[in-house]
């Protein structure tokens, strides 16, 4: 009976402890914190002996914290991640996801290989290599990539890698004008794969082109891309660079959503006009951004010592892209393509291609007085 009494007591014990230990489990479970609430370490609950010697924590940003409209503070830290970034780490963020001690190079490393020849189409190869395809086909095969794009909701960057793709395969290979819309859904295809989470299948893009071609072509298409680029899908576009330069764009760290739009809207007219073909992605996110701020503050010079220590291109530099673009925009250029023109009619961006032109004053193209 003795025996009995004291292996109750050695149960209850037990039972006790593990009472305790699971209490403690749930105090440290509540000390976590997911991924997503790293930014703001406020909701952090410290126990009193682990706070001696430690400053407490608090909020990087307040004014952040206190944004009524979430797409607006989302769109605030990007900005403040993107012009850290352009920065080389200029920021006063010791946040450790922004990379300030990588930033820089990821910047020279990005500016480095715009500029490697695998990576670069012609500046002529409609010239030089096509004999059947012109610069109006293939305008129209890039607003009809705009409408697929549009039609299965992908990224943005999905598109900018497939005109790329589109552009390179042309410098390289013959392709017969009914081929044109095949590599331009191959080339989608592929780009899906690099930056999508789910890609659309080889069937929707069949689908697509109303059967015009089928899955074995498709695939057949495919493969002849990858082969003739190499397998160098990974190539910066012109959309890497705007992101920085739109954040660096927007003074104190104020996320203006119409120069981003606008700046989003020009940036795709100019993949329309082949002759933007020869100018580097960071030469074309500059002369987006300069056009932008000049189509919402014309009267306020658009370029400024940050802009041009940040993106590397002088006011000069980027007069005969501007100027291309700024046709494209005044549908001078490309007029009867009308999909990315509709895309951005609609309210959610703004409207910014109801946007009324600006005359660009030949000065703003002088050099900066210092």
């Amino acid at each position: 009976m003795a025996e009995q009494e004291q292996c109750v007591r050695v149960t209850r014990a037990m039972k006790r402890r593990a009472a305790v230990a699971g209490a403690e489990d749930q105090s440290a479970l509540k000390k976590r914190v997911v991924l997503g609430e790293l930014r703001n370490l406020s909701n952090v609950v410290v126990p009193e002996n682990q706070n001696a010697g430690v400053e407490p924590l608090k909020p990087k940003c307040k004014s952040k914290a206190k944004a009524k409209n979430k797409g607006l503070a989302t769109t605030a830290v990007k900005a403040t991640k993107e012009i850290d970034t352009a920065s080389g780490g200029d920021g006063k963020s010791d946040d450790p996801q922004l990379c300030r001690a990588y930033a820089s190079d990821i910047y020279e490393y990005l500016r480095k290989t715009e500029m490697e020849p695998k990576r670069r189409p012609l500046p002529d190869y409609l010239e030089k290599v096509q004999k059947g395809v012109t610069a109006n086909m293939r305008g129209i095969l890039v607003d009809w990539l705009v409408e697929v794009a549009e039609e299965y909701k992908l990224l943005p960057d999905t598109l900018y890698l497939s005109i790329s793709y589109v552009d390179r395969f042309l410098s390289l290979d013959v392709v017969n004008k009914q081929k044109l819309q095949l590599l331009g859904v191959s080339s989608m295809l592929i780009a899906s794969k690099y930056e999508e989470i789910s890609p659309p299948d080889v069937a929707d893009f069949c689908s697509i082109t109303d059967n015009t071609y089928n899955k074995k072509e498709v695939v057949k298409m495919e493969a002849d891309i990858l082969k003739m680029l190499k397998f160098e899908m990974g190539n910066p576009t012109l959309k890497t660079f705007l992101r920085s330069f739109t954040s660096v764009a927007q003074e104190n760290y104020n996320p203006n959503l119409q120069l981003e739009f606008l700046g989003y809207y020009l940036a795709e007219l100019s993949l329309l006009d082949y002759k933007c073909v020869k100018f580097l992605p960071s030469l074309v996110a500059a002369s987006v951004i300069f056009l932008a701020k000049i189509m919402i503050q014309p009267k306020m010079h658009p370029w400024c010592p940050a802009l041009e220590k940040y993106c590397g291109y002088k006011a000069a530099d980027l007069k005969e892209c501007v100027l291309i673009i700024h046709d494209l925009f005044n549908s001078k250029r490309g007029g009867s393509l009308q999909a990315i023109r509709e895309k951005y009619k609609h309210h959610k961006f703004k409207n910014v291609a109801a946007i009324p032109s600006q005359e660009i004053p030949a000065s703003y193209f002088e050099d900066l007085k210092e």
